[in-house]
C-alpha cells in the first residue's frame, strides 16, 4: 500500500469511535458466512432516502457533471447499471411514498477510499436505507494494479465504515451485496482462488455483524450460469452486461417488502 494509501486508512480509522474496530479471522469469517442468509427484508417508509455506494458496478457510468449530479430520481445520476434498473421498479411501484434515491458509486473505489468521501457522499444525504456493494477491488487491485491490503484490511475497513456510519445514523436500514466474481470470463480465473473468496466471506459475516440484509450475489450468479455461460451475464466476470444487470437489480428488489 503507498504512503499515502496508508496514511488516509489511518485517518479514516480514527473516525471510527463506536466502539473498537472487530478484525475477524479468517476462520471466524467462514464459520460466520451464513449467518444473515435469512435476514429480514427491508421495509420502505415514506420519505424514505435511499443511497447507493460502492465501486463501478453501483457508479454504471452515472454523470456526475451534470446539471443534475445532486439530485435524487435523475436517470442520468443513477447509472445504467443494477442501481437505474432497481431505482424505477422501485420508485413505480411506490409512487405515493416520495422516495428519493441516490447513486454515489464510483469506478475503482475500495473500502477506505468510500471513506475517504464518506461525509458529503453519505453522510450529508443521510439516507435512511443504504445499499453497499464493495469489495471486488479491494482483491483485483492486488492482483492488477500493485494494492497491497489484505483481508484484514478490508474487515477492518469495512467494519470501521459501518461503524462510523451507525454513530451518524443509528436507525438507518443497510443492505450488503456480496462481492462476486464470475470464472470464464476474461479477467477472473482460477488467480483468484481460493483468496477473493475470504473476501466474500468477510462481507456475509459484517452484514450479520450489523443486522444488514445481505444480497448473496455470487450465488444469483452461479445459478444464471445453469442457462447461459458467464461471459453472457458479465464479459470480465465483475462488470455485469445488461441481463447480468437485471439480475442484481432483480436480487436487490428481493430485499425490499413488498
Amino acid at each position: 500500500m503507498s504512503q499515502s494509501s496508508a496514511s488516509a486508512r489511518r485517518s479514516f480509522l480514527k473516525k471510527a469511535s463506536l466502539g473498537s474496530v472487530v478484525a475477524l479471522s479468517a476462520p471466524e469469517l467462514l464459520l460466520g458466512a451464513e449467518a444473515n442468509s435469512k435476514a429480514p427484508k427491508v421495509s420502505l417508509a415514506t420519505n424514505d432516502v435511499i443511497l447507493f455506494q460502492g465501486d463501478s458496478i453501483t457508479d454504471a457510468g452515472r454523470k456526475k457533471e451534470s446539471k443534475d449530479a445532486n439530485e435524487p430520481n435523475t436517470p442520468g445520476t443513477l447509472g445504467n447499471g443494477y442501481v437505474y434498473l432497481a431505482a424505477a421498479e422501485l420508485l413505480a411501484r411506490n409512487p405515493g411514498k416520495n422516495l428519493k434515491i441516490y447513486n454515489r458509486g464510483i469506478s475503482g473505489n475500495k473500502v477506505y477510499q468510500l471513506a475517504e468521501r464518506w461525509d458529503a457522499d453519505c453522510l450529508e444525504l443521510k439516507p435512511t436505507v443504504l445499499s453497499l456493494l464493495v469489495g471486488v477491488n479491494d482483491f483485483w487491485h492486488k492482483l492488477k494494479h500493485g494494492y497491497q491490503g489484505t483481508i484484514k484490511t478490508y474487515t477492518d475497513d469495512y467494519t470501521a465504515l459501518l461503524n462510523r456510519t451507525r454513530q451518524q445514523l443509528p436507525q438507518v436500514k443497510l443492505i450488503i451485496g456480496e462481492p462476486f466474481a464470475v470464472e470464464g470470463t476474461s479477467a477472473v480465473d482460477q488467480t483468484w482462488y481460493p483468496a477473493f473468496k475470504e473476501y466474500q466471506a468477510a462481507a456475509r459475516s459484517i452484514a450479520a455483524q450489523f443486522n444488514a440484509t445481505l444480497i448473496p450475489y455470487q450465488s444469483v450468479f452461479d445459478q444464471a450460469q445453469k442457462q447461459a455461460p458467464g461471459v453472457y451475464w458479465t464479459g470480465d466476470g465483475v462488470h455485469p452486461s445488461v441481463a447480468g444487470c437485471q439480475l442484481m437489480a432483480k436480487a436487490w428488489l428481493d430485499t425490499i417488502k413488498s
